[in-house]
């Protein structure tokens, strides 16, 4: 296997995108696009032999490729190199043997190598996913088993010995998706009942009012909170990510979820686009190439939001995509982003404005989520009602809320 020298990782590290003042993008010239361009040739986005009059600059051929490996990554396909971005180049750069893995105190690993050990492992049935890239506690703990199942030294450091044990190991070795069926499994035994379910709420926090004098942080934030006064109202425990002022890293909003136990987790924001005509209702959860890098849960929960709100209002579908954005690839619970229209498209903004519309938004969300437990084909899209969900928290009570 051909490694990259000291020279290459240098050459291809994001350190330069992350640091860039703005996104890049068509027509940019300078050192972060010939670092761009090395790094979509090491994640085999861009043919090295295409010519580049001036590769320090953002050309055609550099966009569409930048766009290419966007949507290969469930990305939104503009061409912009932003954080999201740059974060997926730095994880492509490297495949398994590139690098010794192991858990690191201060910052764990992350790449594409990762992905793909994990992957392995959930093939040879040692390691219940998800496969999202991350060397973390449970990767460690899935690698010492297949060390101990392959005679090696249990040391939980993935290095040459493993490598070749691995490379020796038949690739027709197959197996089912353990983390799938762990999280369909957990929703069938819930119950129906949503009393005693934890839901975390995560309204987008953008400030900057649209063409059309409305505000993503204020929308999303009306909407959790009519969302979260009526699955309390049917006893579960609801947890907002952010106050009314406030925009917490993606990172940490994760990290609430996780240390509240979340049974779900529901992101809404809002989008812009260059274009006025842009409009509709979108809905995402985390799904990639890989075997276990797919919410099965997460997939559904997504499909009925998006019926329910297409069933109950006149906003444009524009459908459900699986995607790779953190919020819902770092949260080990289902999590599901919910765009809630486009403030530049002057219908969808006259409509998000509306108190009335946004109760409208909030109760299909909440009869989608009712749908998830009760199974998708026990009641029919855009027919349960708030007097319905009362019914099955009073008649099938489950655990008391925490």
């Amino acid at each position: 296997m051909s490694r990259p020298t000291s020279s290459d990782k240098k050459m291809t590290t994001t350190s330069t995108l992350m640091a860039a003042d703005r996104p890049l993008r068509v027509g940019d010239s300078g050192p972060e696009v010939n670092t761009l361009r090395a790094l979509l040739v090491r994640a085999t986005a861009l043919d090295p032999q295409l010519p580049a009059p001036d590769p320090s600059h953002f050309d055609h051929t550099l966009d569409q490729a930048v766009r290419a490996f966007q949507q290969d990554r469930g990305l939104v396909a503009d061409g912009i190199v932003g954080r999201q971005t740059a974060l997926q180049l730095d994880g492509a750069r490297w495949r398994l043997g590139d690098r010794v893995l192991l858990l690191t105190a201060s910052h764990w690993m992350r790449g594409d190598d990762v992905s793909a050990l994990q992957e392995r492992m959930v093939v040879l049935g040692v390691h219940a996913g998800p496969v999202d890239g991350i060397f973390g506690p449970a990767t460690e703990a899935s690698l010492r088993e297949l060390q101990r199942g392959l005679g090696l030294p249990a040391d939980g450091i993935c290095g040459p010995p493993t490598f070749d044990a691995l490379g020796a190991l038949s690739r027709s070795v197959s197996g089912g998706d353990a983390w799938a069926l762990r999280s369909r499994g957990r929703v069938a035994m819930a119950g129906v009942s949503l009393t005693g379910k934890t839901v975390v709420l995560d309204p987008g926090p953008g400030h900057e009012p649209s063409p059309f004098g409305v505000v993503e942080s204020e929308i999303t934030y009306d909407v959790a909170a009519r969302l979260a006064e009526r699955l309390r109202g049917v006893g579960a425990a609801v947890t907002l990510t952010r106050g009314p002022q406030e925009a917490p890293a993606t990172a940490d909003r994760a990290a609430l979820a996780e240390s509240v136990g979340a049974d779900l987790v529901i992101s809404l924001l809002t989008e812009t686009h260059a274009s006025p005509l842009a409009s509709g209702v979108a809905t995402y959860y985390w799904g990639g190439g890989r075997v276990g890098q797919h919410s099965a849960t997460g997939a559904q929960l997504a499909g009925l939001i998006q019926r329910e709100i297409t069933a109950r209002t006149d906003l444009v579908d524009d459908r459900s995509h699986p995607c790779s954005y953190d919020l819902v690839r770092l949260t080990r619970m289902p999590a599901v982003i919910v765009s809630l229209g486009y403030l530049t498209n002057p219908d969808d903004a006259l409509r998000l404005g509306g108190a009335d519309f946004r109760e409208t938004l909030a109760e299909a969300v909440l009869f989608a989520v009712q749908r998830l437990y009760l199974g998708e084909d026990d009641a029919k899209t855009g027919t349960l009602n708030l007097g319905d969900v009362q019914a099955y928290a009073r008649f099938n009570p489950g655990p008391p809320a925490p």
